[in-house]
């Protein structure tokens, strides 16, 4: 592309950064921005560095939040002993969508996978043993994790360490085949996965 302007060269090269984004729409939305009042520009440019600066993880889920505690973990109606544990806060957005699901999560933000360099120590796994310790009941976790080779070996190991605690653990029913990525599961499948969950315990010989 010839740019006759440098500062167009330099938003088109930034939209183009962003996943998903080619030089083509990268073009568009930055001459869709030049066609709007100032005043809209300058409000989009603050809407980005406010979410950069003031968008945060909960404390207690590793959910994205805008203070220390998600609206999720503050929700009084949310029960208190179902933990749903995911691989990142897409997946979050993806399971509330449903509207099936009434408990808690805990976001572990990633899975492992030695290939990548990505262990236990790279997890949110202590603030999940913590919660579980702590927890006034028996909670009942269920495994959210994406059913691919990764996510099962982060299941083992999460149940192998819950296992002292003796906490339900349950997995998402296989309406998710196997390799797929969870966030990319239509509601209904979702939703029906979640609603029947199966005991982890009973899926596998250790």
């Amino acid at each position: 592309m010839n740019f006759s302007s440098k500062h167009l060269e330099n938003a088109v090269a930034s939209f183009s950064s962003l996943p998903g984004v080619g030089r083509k729409s990268a073009l568009r939305l930055a001459l869709h921005l030049l066609q709007q009042p100032q005043e809209y520009t300058q409000e989009f440019v603050e809407t980005l560095a406010t979410m950069r600066l003031e968008v945060q993880e909960c404390d207690t889920c590793f959910n994205l939040s805008d203070s220390n505690t998600c609206t999720i973990c503050a929700n009084p109606q949310r029960k208190r002993n179902l933990i749903c544990v995911v691989e990142n806060v897409r997946q979050v957005m993806a399971i509330e969508e449903t509207g099936h699901y009434h408990g808690l999560y805990h976001v572990l933000g990633g899975v492992i996978s030695p290939i990548d360099g990505i262990g236990p120590q790279n997890l949110n796994l202590e603030g999940l043993i913590s919660r579980v310790e702590q927890a006034q009941e028996t909670p009942e976790i269920i495994l959210a994790i994406s059913p691919t080779i990764e996510g099962e070996t982060t299941n083992l190991y999460i149940s192998k360490q819950l296992e002292p605690y003796k906490p339900v653990i349950s997995t998402i029913a296989r309406g998710v085949s196997f390799g797929n990525d969870l966030e990319y599961a239509d509601e209904l499948t979702l939703s029906r996965s979640i609603s029947a969950r199966l005991p982890y315990a009973t899926q596998h010989n250790y």
